[in-house]
């Protein structure tokens, strides 16, 4: 709950069709019931939606707020890392780890780990659609619950973006911190929780070194104004279901 206590909705910017927006507009009737899932299948991938990760999730603890200062909730966001773990992501609040999901590269087995956590808000790498057979039963109760549906990129630009999700200092600290496990753990160490700083030591590779040397250099050009700033294209389920691996 690190983030309800350092960002706040006015930390961000969020803009559809060139339109500023509150993440409210782009997430159609919002409430605090909503699940956001993010598909992820590279190493550090979630980091190409941090900003739009963050925005909900602060979003999710406006509404905590709006009702007194003293609250204690994660919300029930997910990661979806296909086939292996591809990094600790929890410096973007998404927790406990087990919303952290390791789930087979097959699309009927990623829908159905979807399904089977209520996703409302879903999010998929942009990229060519696949082949894949889906159930009648997985297909129906995906269109009867799944609401919003957006292409990201790992790198945090898109192709033909209409969505534009500029974020703060904070956030891209996060990321950053994310990127660098090592210091990290040693910073978990120095507060004495040495079991979180194990746990985050032994997926360190997870993110390959050159990996997230490559991620830290690529997040430089999302610099605009000062600040990072991520794009990202509405889509419809069926383009989204076509994407899921």
């Amino acid at each position: 709950m690190h983030s309800a206590r350092e960002l706040s909705s006015s930390a961000f910017e969020i803009r559809l069709a060139g339109r500023v927006v509150r993440l409210v507009d782009l997430f159609e009737d919002f409430s605090e019931h909503d699940r956001l899932g993010v598909i992820i299948g590279r190493p550090g991938g979630g980091l190409g939606a941090s900003a739009l990760i963050t925005a909900a999730i602060t979003a999710f603890y406006d509404l905590q707020r709006a009702r007194g200062p003293d609250f204690f909730i994660y919300p029930d966001y997910y990661l979806f890392h296909l086939g292996r773990p591809f990094g600790d992501h929890s410096r973007l609040d998404i927790w406990p780890a087990h919303k952290e999901v390791v789930v087979p590269a097959e699309p009927l087995e990623v829908l159905r780990a979807v399904n089977d956590r209520a996703i409302t808000r879903l999010l998929v790498e942009e990229g060519e659609p696949h082949d894949g057979e889906l159930g009648v039963e997985e297909l129906a109760s995906a269109r009867a619950r799944i609401s919003t549906c957006l292409a990201y990129s790992p790198s945090g630009r898109v192709t033909d973006g209409d969505v534009r999700v500029a974020a703060n200092a904070v956030v891209e600290g996060y990321v950053n911190t994310t990127l660098d496990p090592g210091q990290r753990a040693a910073e978990l160490r120095a507060r004495g929780a040495d079991a979180r700083a194990a746990e985050i030591a032994a997926r360190g590779d997870e993110i390959p070194r050159e990996q997230r040397g490559r991620i830290k250099r690529a997040r430089e050009g999302l610099v605009e104004d000062g600040v990072p700033v991520e794009t990202y294209r509405c889509i419809e389920l069926h383009e989204a279901l076509a994407r899921l691996v």
